[in-house]
């Protein structure tokens, strides 16, 4: 029973803590564009075309028709 005048002191703290560091994180705009990340990694500039092979699935030798 001595253990809950502890536990429960530290549990608040934990959960004011937590608390605390959403709201902080609301405050500051960490979620305002959510899938602007996802998109912008999409649509990269340096992006290079994919290699594809023919159909048939071999790549043809050079010099070969």
């Amino acid at each position: 029973m001595k253990d809950y005048f502890y536990l429960i002191p530290i549990a608040l703290c934990i959960g004011i803590t937590a608390l605390a560091t959403f709201m902080w994180s609301l405050k500051n705009g960490q979620y305002d564009d959510l899938e602007g990340a996802a998109e912008r990694i999409l649509h990269e500039e340096t992006d290079a075309p994919i290699r594809q092979t023919p159909p048939g699935g071999q790549r043809r030798k050079p010099g070969t028709a």
